[in-house]
């Protein structure tokens, strides 16, 4: 099983992870992105994207195939949800909003199968992504599938020492744009700065994969890669290859580089410019 891991085998290697958005559903999209070359993870976007349960399996196996891992990002931490996720095929889940320990103990629990947890078994589909058989997946998966939980609220910041020390916790996974807000502070400000620092911290001194999200939302169409109102900006640099660069040079384990969407206009835009001078 562990050798179609393929983000947790470039984590546990020292590599970095790098990785995108997915938040349209076909699996068209899913394999042209792809077949790209150089990303190992793809985050398949339940919570906020057009995107249920009954695209994970094709999703998952399209993925998969091209050597690359499949995250899915579920609404809520709620069980039947990760069920959902991880019988689909899922190299990991990542659950939003993880604002305590509890809610992280919580969630391993429901990924993991007995006697570490409580995950239900029978789903005839799983090992198919994995290239096991049903056996083999669920003597295995407890160590090899991913559990990702996102800090991205001043609870979840104020709570990070002690649910980056949950066993069974993989990856805490940094939202800037959820953790502003939460905490009321100007994206990119010192403040903001701290609390993400505070995080990759956390990590680190329990022995945790760092993430974080690194988009740099949809340009203005003026300029083909301004610094605007809807261009929020890390370190003076408003593209997102450059933001995830730095935030891997500053000892983050894995980063997500852009999404579908807002490349897709943000490319469109660029080329209307162009026609249009």
């Amino acid at each position: 099983m562990n050798a179609r891991t393929y983000l947790k085998n470039a984590l546990s290697a020292q590599q970095p992870g790098i990785g995108m958005w997915l938040t349209l559903p076909g699996t068209a999209l899913a394999k042209t992105i792809a077949t790209i070359g150089g990303f190992n993870w793809i985050l398949v976007d339940a919570e906020h994207g057009q995107i249920g349960d009954k695209d994970y399996y094709d999703l998952c196996n399209a993925i998969t195939v091209e050597g690359i891992s499949p995250i899915i990002r579920i609404p809520s931490d709620e069980g039947w949800m990760i069920k959902r996720a991880l019988d689909s095929g899922a190299h990991g889940i990542m659950t939003p909003m993880c604002h305590n320990a509890e809610t992280a103990k919580k969630i391993v629990s429901m990924s993991k199968f007995a006697p570490v947890g409580t995950r239900g078994c029978g789903s005839p589909f799983t090992h198919h992504i994995f290239g096991v058989t049903e056996g083999e997946y669920e003597v295995q998966c407890n160590d090899n599938l991913l559990v990702i939980v996102q800090i991205e609220s001043k609870s979840g910041v104020e709570n990070v020492e002690e649910i980056a020390a949950v066993p069974g916790v993989d990856v805490l996974f940094v939202g800037p744009f959820d953790l502003a807000k939460s905490m009321d502070i100007e994206f990119g400000s010192q403040a903001h700065e701290d609390a993400i620092a505070r995080t990759l911290a956390a990590c680190k001194a329990n022995n945790k994969f760092a993430s974080i999200f690194c988009e740099s939302r949809i340009p203005n169409a003026s300029s083909p890669s301004p610094v605007t109102d809807r261009t929020p900006v890390w370190g003076g640099q408003g593209m997102s290859g450059e933001q995830a660069k730095k935030r891997l040079a500053q000892g983050f384990d894995s980063v997500s580089i852009c999404t579908d969407t807002d490349s897709l206009i943000r490319e469109f835009t660029r080329q209307l410019e162009a026609v249009k001078q």
